[in-house]
């Protein structure tokens, strides 16, 4: 199977922007409450999920997915909680 450049700086970019939020967080430089955090996950994982996706690598695809998921509640949330701050 031959892997693209393209795709290969792609799939990097995920990987690093999930990463980042995972060492900065490990680090207290980060709060998993915020909207940074989520939305550096929720990116990371939907790219490294479309390329788990193509062509299909069943156990990446299912991981990266669930990431996603996941990913877009912690920004629905965080982005509550933020709302529900300004209007007090």
């Amino acid at each position: 199977m031959h892997i693209s450049l393209a795709t290969q700086v792609v799939s990097l970019v995920g990987a690093l922007l999930i990463l980042c939020a995972y060492v900065g967080h490990q680090l207290r430089w980060l709060d998993a409450r915020r909207p940074f955090y989520n939305l550096a996950n929720l990116v990371g994982a939907a790219i490294l999920a479309w390329i788990a996706l193509r062509p299909l690598q069943a156990g990446f695809a299912i991981m990266e997915v669930t990431w996603t998921v996941i990913s877009v509640l912690g920004v629905v949330r965080a982005l509550r909680s933020r709302g529900d701050a300004a209007a007090r």
